[in-house]
């Protein structure tokens, strides 16, 4: 299937609750291109920290950061992947091994993230505790290349078709 994407991989990113999960899944299905959950890759460890209420810190990521930017290189014709992203320094390993490779910036408050995880939390692995941390950390893409900011709080059909009037706009350049 030739897509607007075809060759390029997609990474939705934000805070934990922003909805990243869902849209990538939705994306995903429509383009024919895999789906890759980011939190599949952290180990044992980061699981276990973040589990017990302890935020990670640059040197917990690096080799999930690692781990991901070679399947996004391992992927060349393309790949969805969630990736909360957090800092320019984490998207800029991720850009080093996928030339083109797009973000599309899930934005919300922290009071909306905050009752998102509490919503969800019997049910997933990050506690509510965390999310504060996830502010703290956050670097805002927005004026970086390649990168749609969208406004998480929307409906995700409305999400789905800006992204996918996005990337029909940006064609294959970046």
């Amino acid at each position: 299937m030739s897509t607007p994407a075809a060759g390029h991989s997609i990474v939705f990113m934000g805070v934990s609750g922003c909805g990243k999960s869902s849209l990538a899944a939705a994306v995903s299905t429509e383009l024919g291109l895999p789906l890759i959950e980011g939190d599949d890759y952290h180990s044992a460890d980061s699981r276990d920290k973040m589990q017990r209420g302890i935020a990670l810190t640059d040197d917990d990521r690096s080799q999930w950061l690692d781990e991901l930017a070679g399947i996004l290189a391992a992927h060349r014709t393309g790949i969805v992947l969630t990736c909360s992203a957090l800092k320019r320094a984490y998207r800029q390993r991720l850009r080093a091994d996928a030339p083109g490779l797009r973000f599309v910036f899930m934005d919300l408050s922290q009071d909306e993230a905050q009752r998102r995880v509490e919503a969800r939390a019997a049910d997933h692995f990050f506690p509510p505790g965390l999310v504060a941390s996830q502010f703290a950390t956050l670097e805002s893409p927005v004026g970086e290349p390649a990168v749609l900011r969208v406004d998480a709080t929307a409906p995700l059909d409305e999400l789905h078709a800006a992204v996918t009037r996005w990337l029909t706009a940006t064609g294959s350049s970046s």
